[in-house]
């Protein structure tokens, strides 16, 4: 098989945002063979079926969601939900005709936020895939919790342990991937 190729999708659009942090870490955590990119979804307009033509950000994200073989998305919880950026691009993807940018996508699904580490927006994420078809891990969970010092201030990952479960998740997508 050809080079896998992942794309991370994060949810949060801040410049220090530890789940786009996660994502880079996964990006360094790659089992060979694999390559991982991160969408820009700071220039993404909501979804709204009165737009005719798809803004070209939009396409530009569509078509790499097209051109991954799996996706890495990263959450952090906004009320006990998942990112709102994360949620709309999701729903630009699945207006595709039979859904076909989606359906039987593997993916991995990790998240930073407080407290939990983002778990009930990943739980929120996971009956979105359900609907979606997409097909995610049900292990290695990452979750981080974003406000423990496991950050530095630009958003990196430092904390050895979730990033062996980032590695581990990263391997368990290939994997799946490759089956």
């Amino acid at each position: 098989m050809s080079t896998i190729k992942l794309l991370g999708i994060s949810g949060s659009l801040r410049k220090a945002s530890a789940n786009t942090g996660l994502l880079r870490a996964a990006q360094g955590n790659l089992p060979a063979g694999a390559q991982l990119d991160i969408a820009n979804l700071s220039d993404i307009p909501f979804y709204n079926q009165d737009i005719a033509a798809k803004p070209e950000s939009v396409v530009r994200v569509l078509n790499q969601i097209g051109a991954a073989d799996g996706l890495v998305l990263a959450t952090a919880e906004y009320n006990y939900s998942m990112a709102p950026a994360l949620k709309n691009i999701l729903d630009w993807a699945s207006r595709e005709p039979n859904n076909s940018l989606l359906a039987g996508k593997p993916v991995a699904i990790m998240g930073a936020a407080g407290g939990m580490g983002s778990s009930r927006a990943q739980y929120h994420l996971r009956q979105v895939c359900v609907y979606l078809d997409l097909h995610p891990l049900n292990k290695p969970e990452v979750f981080a919790n974003a406000f423990a010092g496991g950050f530095t201030a630009e958003g990196d990952l430092t904390d050895k342990a979730v990033t062996a479960l980032i590695a581990e998740q990263m391997q368990a997508l290939v994997a799946k991937i490759k089956a």
